[in-house]
């Protein structure tokens, strides 16, 4: 029974391994300050306005420059401000005799602009921090300002929408190059001027982006620790080796023996599961873990002379003291919770929580754990 008990945990801890390379893992920014970023871009924008079209929109292109700071919270989501702006010009004859057009130049503006980002690339392929090229979709609404209506000395502040396209070079975890194409719909900033009450912009730019710090992502949830697991799954197999030699001169010594029979048994210690990993601020029971417990509640209704202590960690690195205190008494808790309904006596079982724990194992997403001891 002890040798079907050691090969079936090696049938576990395998299919665990496999299972966790199969999944797409998931990444976050573990801290507000990181994946904070600043960008900068110049380029042409052109004014669509049905004046202009009666002129030739080629005469209605006009420099652009924005400048922005935002933030990604994990590789496929993030945010941005962006303020953008320079003139625009329209050609018109509204309001004069026919065939003669007034051309209105240097119409000065500006444009404060909110951006939700969404990483096509990392959404469909999974993040790689090695790619070299990106694609994103932006959108958000903007305030436009300048001097509009009636007699043009008045600052207005216009609603506005945009959406784009932004290509981004991986240069390196700080740099990024970025090539944005955005169409733009707001009230006509020309006021009088135009015949029309809404204008249309359509701008490309190129410029650079600088991450500070970094571009820096974990990834959610207890990582498994493949050296560790191959580790006990060589242990259980030089276990289960040493077992079948000894039960092999067993056999030949009872076949040496005539007169008298005797029964030689070893006993065989196989290590159990010990540890229940969490996923960030969370005492929910994974399914991993749920295994580990059934397979952990067999040795200790078989050893009921024992008692096992139930320590939960939290992650020091993230939360307050008072909140990983909190949370780690949860997880001891849940975990106890699970051994008694596995049919183990409470009086097996001793409650702690120990709070926060900085780098318990090396790492500090392995401090998010139940420790049977």
């Amino acid at each position: 029974m002890k040798y079907k008990f050691s090969i079936l945990s090696i049938m576990l801890a395998g299919f665990a391994l496999t299972a966790t390379a199969q999944t797409k893992e998931k990444y976050y920014s573990e801290k507000f300050k990181d994946n904070i970023f600043i960008s900068a871009g110049v380029g042409g924008q052109v004014c669509v306005n049905p004046d202009n079209s009666d002129y030739g929109l080629g005469h209605a292109i006009t420099p652009l420059i924005h400048i922005s700071v935002g933030k990604l919270f994990n590789p496929v989501w993030g945010v941005r401000g962006q303020v953008a702006g320079m003139w625009s010009t329209l050609y018109s004859n509204y309001g004069m005799p026919a065939n003669q057009y007034n051309e209105v130049k240097n119409k000065n503006y500006f444009t404060l602009r909110a951006d939700g980002l969404f990483n096509l690339s990392n959404a469909i392929g999974g993040y790689n921090p090695s790619r070299v090229f990106t694609l994103s979709v932006f959108a958000g609404p903007g305030l436009t300002f300048a001097k509009t209506y009636g007699d043009q000395s008045k600052l207005n502040a216009l609603i506005n929408g945009s959406v784009g396209l932004m290509g981004q070079f991986n240069v390196n975890r700080y740099l990024d190059i970025n090539i944005e194409a955005r169409g733009e719909v707001s009230p006509s900033i020309f006021g009088n001027y135009s015949s029309a009450h809404t204008d249309g912009a359509i701008s490309l730019t190129a410029g650079v982006a600088y991450t500070f710090g970094g571009k820096k992502f974990v990834t959610c949830g207890p990582k498994v620790d493949e050296d560790a697991i191959n580790a006990e799954i060589n242990k259980y197999r030089s276990e289960l080796a040493q077992a079948q030699a000894d039960l092999a001169n067993c056999k030949n010594a009872l076949a040496n023996v005539k007169p008298e029979v005797k029964e030689v048994t070893k006993e065989v210690e196989v290590a159990g599961p010990r540890a229940i990993f969490f996923k960030l601020g969370s005492a929910k029971i994974d399914d991993y873990g749920k295994v580990n417990i059934e397979l952990a509640a067999k040795i200790l209704k078989a050893n009921s002379d024992k008692k096992y202590k139930v320590a939960g960690y939290a992650d020091k690195a993230t939360g307050s003291a008072s909140w990983n205190q909190k949370l780690s008494e949860k997880r001891a808790q849940a975990v106890y919770d699970a051994l008694i309904a596995q049919g183990v006596d409470k009086d097996q079982l001793e409650l702690v929580g120990f709070g926060g724990t900085a780098n318990m194992f090396g790492k500090n997403f392995l401090n998010r754990v139940v420790i049977l001891e």
